[in-house]
C-alpha cells in the first residue's frame, strides 16, 4: 500500500495551496480518507476527512470554512484544497486512510495507512 501525498510548498498568509494524495495497493473506494497535520514539537492533528463515496465531509473548526476535502475514486486521489491559510498552518501533511465504516474519523490511531507527508509552510 501506497499514499502519495504532494502539492505543499511556501505560501503567503490568505494565500491557497491543494495537496494531493495518490493511493496505490487497495480498493480505494473501500477507504475513508482524512489528511492530518503535525508542526514541530506539536502533536498530529486532524484537519479534513471524508466517507468511502466522497458525499459526506468533516472539519475541525480551525479550518472549517477554509478547507476543502474532496476525492477522484476513478482516480484514486483524495485533494485538499487550503484557501485563506494562517501562518500556524505550517506543518507537515499527511494523507491518510480507514478500512472503517464509521462516519467522522478523526483519531490517528482510526486510520490503518499513511502517506510520508508534504510540508506546507504559511508565511507571514
Amino acid at each position: 500500500v501506497q499514499l502519495q501525498a504532494c502539492g505543499g510548498g511556501l505560501v503567503q498568509a490568505g494565500g491557497s495551496l491543494r495537496l494531493s494524495c495518490a493511493v496505490s495497493g487497495l480498493t480505494f473506494s473501500s477507504y475513508g480518507m482524512g489528511w492530518f497535520r503535525q508542526a514541530p514539537g506539536k502533536e498530529r492533528e486532524f484537519v479534513a476527512g471524508i466517507s468511502r463515496s466522497g458525499g459526506n465531509t468533516y472539519y475541525p473548526d480551525s479550518v472549517k470554512g477554509r478547507f476543502l476535502i474532496s476525492r477522484d475514486n476513478a482516480k484514486n486521489t483524495v485533494y485538499l484544497q487550503m484557501n485563506s491559510l494562517k501562518p500556524e498552518g505550517t506543518a507537515t501533511y499527511y494523507c491518510a486512510a480507514s478500512r472503517r465504516a464509521t462516519f467522522g474519523l478523526v483519531g490517528i490511531d482510526d486510520y490503518d495507512y499513511w502517506g510520508q507527508g508534504t510540508q506546507v509552510t504559511v508565511s507571514s
